[in-house]
Parts: structure tokens; sequence; C-alpha cells
């Protein structure tokens, strides 16, 4: 598959979807990976806030979540901040257009981020949508250490058995960032690469976003073969093919 729609989703809230969310997308920019960036919080707009150029996706209209899955006709890369308790409306959705022969005939993987915690909750709502859509999709389950760094609810759990062994599923770690230095990004509305070179944060809090943003795009690196497009091959020119033919 050419192109990528990867959706950030489960329906508990808290888990920590927009605040992977908005980091994802920094790292898509960071890297400069082209991309479309879709918000459907209505209440928060979390990912609008820290990347204005966001769309908004007023996810009550059928139709306007038709036109997210059509971006696949203008890139490659679509990331969707899925909001809290959104998960059976995207799932009936998928039933009700048959999303999976769509996705199909573009070429397209559907790629569900589902960042979990030390929660029951949390699982559960993984749970929920593995047992709906089985092998059609492909999994990343984001262990979110902000709150705990234990996760022996999902760790011990037959969800989890289920996702590495049946749905070939992959696990990254999103580790904690103070929550001093998240309130101060917050309350100056800057992602963590605007707050690594900011006045904002001393010399010690702006090593801290480094090395933490280090420790998270090193996993995000981990799985760029799933959230990301091919790269695209390189031609060679007639001049250089022939140069190679000479040498055989």
């Amino acid at each position: 598959m050419q192109k990528q729609f990867n959706a950030v989703i489960n329906g508990k809230g808290g888990v920590g979807k927009s605040f992977f969310a908005v980091n994802f997308v920094q790292y898509l920019k960071d890297k400069d990976i082209a991309h479309i960036a879709v918000d459907t919080d209505n209440e928060n707009s979390t990912l609008k806030r820290f990347h204005p150029e966001a769309l908004f996706l007023n996810i009550a209209e059928p139709t306007e979540i038709d036109s997210v899955f059509a971006m696949l006709d203008k890139t490659d890369l679509v990331v969707m901040d899925c909001r809290a308790a959104s998960t059976d409306i995207f799932l009936d959705y998928f039933d009700e257009v048959r999303i999976f022969d769509l996705l199909k005939q573009v070429g397209a993987s559907l790629n569900l981020i589902m960042p979990v915690n030390h929660e029951t909750d949390s699982l559960e709502q993984i749970r929920n949508i593995t047992d709906r859509l089985n092998h059609n999709a492909r999994y990343l389950v984001v262990k979110n250490e902000a709150l705990s760094e234990r996760f022996d609810n999902y760790e011990r759990s037959a969800t989890r058995i289920r996702l590495m062994e049946e749905l070939d599923a992959k696990e990254i770690i999103m580790p904690k960032l103070y929550d001093w230095i998240v309130a101060d990004l917050n309350r100056h509305d800057l992602t963590v690469s605007a707050g690594i070179n900011n006045p904002a944060f001393d010399f010690f809090n702006r090593q801290r976003l480094l090395n933490w943003q280090h420790l998270l795009y090193s996993q995000l690196e981990s799985v760029c073969g799933m959230l990301l497009p091919p790269p695209p091959k390189i031609q060679k020119s007639k001049k250089e093919t022939k140069s190679s033919d000479s040498l055989l």
C-alpha cells in the first residue's frame, strides 16, 4: 500500500490521544514529510490549537467523514485525532461505507494508533476496536507512561496476546514528560519543538524537552515502515543506466 491513513483512537478520555497526535504531527513536520492533519474534537481542538493548519472534522456529519477519506486522492498520508467517545461513530461509519473496499481501491491502509495506560477502560476500548475490525486494519499500541510506567492490565490481557500473536500489532512507548513542563507548553501554546528553543523554558527544562523528544522520535522511527508511505523510488537517468550496463 502506498498511502496511509493513521487514526489516533481510543474512546477512553485522558489516555493521551491528542498529546500523541500533536507530537506525531510535529515529527512529520520536523522530518519534512508531507501530510494532512485532521482534528475531530469540537470541544478542545488540541491538535488544531498547536497545528493551526490542521483541518477540523465534524464527525456528526457522515459526509464530512467522507471528505477526510477522500483526501487520500490528494496526499499519501493523513493523520486524524479522534476525540473521546467517538469509537463507535467511526466503527459504524466503516461498516456503512465498506471503508476497506474503498481504501483498497486507492491503495491505502488504515492504521489505528491506540494509546493505552494503566486503566482497564483504555484496554476495553482496544478490545472493542480489534473485535470489530479484526485483520482489516493495522494496529499500533502506544503505552503512555504519563500516569504510570506499569501496564499490568494490558500486558497480561488476552487482548494483547491476540494483538501481538494474531493481528501482528506493534507497540511503542510514549515516555513521561513532567506535568509542569506540559502545563507550560499548554500555557504558551508551544509544541515540544518550539519549546526547545523558547526562553519561556530555562536551560534545564529545554534539555528535558530535547531528551523527551529524542526518546519519542526514536520510538516513532521504529514503526515508520507501518505509519508512513514508502519513500519515492529514485529514477535513474538514461546516462546512469547505460553506465551501469557497461560494467556488466
